[in-house]
């Protein structure tokens, strides 16, 4: 038999390595001499908690005590340094590091870091979560690494990283290639400007840093923004020609957020293709003046779901959405809502006719008169309903990945079946009814 794999050029088997899971591509050197750089050529280092050989699981690992986790830290900081020193390629498209790590470990990723920039890293990642109850600071990144210079970077991902608006405006002015910049839970962020159209950034992702008081960008040809937070931080957007995904999230229960966010907004609104909008703690104006959205094709609103006034705000944002194409309502349920909403038997809405919606998605749907009102509502006033789906689980709380509880389970199963043996009886025989 002829080995044609092993006959292959060396870029294009270093390309085929790169794309298995580490330690796969690595143990791939010893197959034979031919193979021995080629797994260690791989372009994509994925240093993730789970291919740790000696960590099982992040649930046992949370167990241990402190003395454990401190070594098995120690552990995988050595499993980096070993695959880094025995790494032969010059060029690595993806650099990510995912470990539970701290200031303590300083150097040694200072050195992954650099390592990362000498092969002309094009997609950074550090995510070090923190460990329940951890008494260290989260590891700070290092001035003098900026000196060095991310000339190929593309990518970038901070998680619990020690980072301030300085050195990310560093960050965006010395890498003339960075599209793709995420922050989440940096606590020393506090201001950031994002300014000037020599920026090459194109999406911004911010998300529950505690400290952030204000973002500016302004002048630069952004396309997406997210913005997730726990207070009202000031957004100054100006100048975003090309701006046509925005979501905003702020826990914060503030009754005025939709007339807060619209005036943010305000500069790039007839450009707004996608929006996605957390309204749950938003009260009903009587006097609305929501403006017009005249691009908007999707739209994503997490409501509250028994809200007494709540298909109000949907016939609103109808109204200002005339051409909008799928919209998406995560149904959150309250038993006692904030000071600025009355939950209870939710009030009927005046018909609000639109002619271009398609597609709906109910997420969250629970066997609840509320949710079945929004259907109702819906499916009267959407004139060109094509699909309507029906998705029971909260992904909004349970992400991909991350395991539900039992109770949850059993709410789903219940919804399931409510709306299979209820409401797709409703559903007009022209209109396609999934249920996930």
């Amino acid at each position: 038999m002829v080995d044609r794999v092993s006959a292959l050029p060396d870029d294009i088997l270093v390309s085929l390595v790169s794309r298995l899971p580490l330690k796969e591509a690595v143990a791939t050197s010893v197959l034979s001499r031919r193979w021995q750089n080629v797994g260690l050529s791989t372009m994509t280092l994925r240093f993730d908690a789970i291919d740790f050989s000696i960590y099982n699981n992040l649930r046992h690992y949370f167990r241990q005590p402190k003395e454990f986790k401190e070594q098995e830290s120690w552990n995988y900081i050595n499993w980096v340094n070993h695959v880094v020193q025995q790494h032969r390629g010059e060029h690595i498209e993806e650099f990510r590091i995912s470990f539970c790590l701290d200031s303590r470990f300083s150097s040694s990723i200072n050195e992954w870091i650099q390592f990362a920039m000498e092969n002309s890293v094009e997609m950074l990642e550090l995510d070090f979560y923190p460990q329940v109850f951890a008494s260290y600071e989260d590891y700070t990144f290092s001035h003098k690494l900026l000196g060095i210079g991310f000339k190929y970077l593309k990518v970038l991902q901070l998680r619990h990283v020690g980072v301030t608006g300085k050195v990310l405006e560093c960050f965006l002015s010395n890498c003339p290639v960075l599209e793709r910049l995420s922050v989440t839970s940096a606590k020393d962020l506090v201001n950031l400007r994002v300014v000037g159209s020599l920026i090459a950034l194109k999406y911004l992702v911010i998300q529950t840093c505690l400290n952030l008081e204000s973002i500016e960008i302004r002048d630069v040809n952004i396309v997406s923004l997210i913005y997730c937070g726990f207070r009202s931080t000031n957004l100054l957007i100006s100048n975003v020609p090309l701006l046509s995904e925005v979501t905003v999230s702020k826990q914060c229960w503030q009754k005025d957020f939709i007339r807060v966010v619209f005036t943010q907004l305000s500069c790039c609104l007839s450009s707004i293709e996608i929006l996605k909008l957390h309204i749950e703690g938003a009260a009903y104006n009587e006097n609305p003046v929501l403006p017009l959205l005249a691009n908007l094709k999707h739209l994503e609103l997490l409501v509250a779901a028994n809200y007494y006034r709540a298909l109000h705000h949907l016939n609103n944002f109808l109204k200002a959405s005339p051409y909008l194409q799928r919209l998406v309502l995560k149904l959150q349920l309250y038993q006692e809502g904030p000071s600025c909403m009355e939950i209870g038997e939710i009030e009927k809405a005046a018909d609000c006719p639109h002619n271009h919606l398609k597609v709906v998605e109910i997420v969250g749907y629970r066997a609840h008169t509320s949710g079945v009102e929004h259907v109702m509502h819906l499916i009267k006033n959407v004139v060109a309903l094509e699909k309507i789906v029906i998705d029971p689980v909260r992904t909004w709380r349970y992400p991909q990945g991350v395991d539900r509880p039992d109770t949850e389970l059993v709410k789903e199963v219940k919804a399931r079946d409510h709306a299979k043996q209820y409401l797709e009886a409703k559903i007009p025989s022209a209109v396609e009814f999934v249920c996930l």
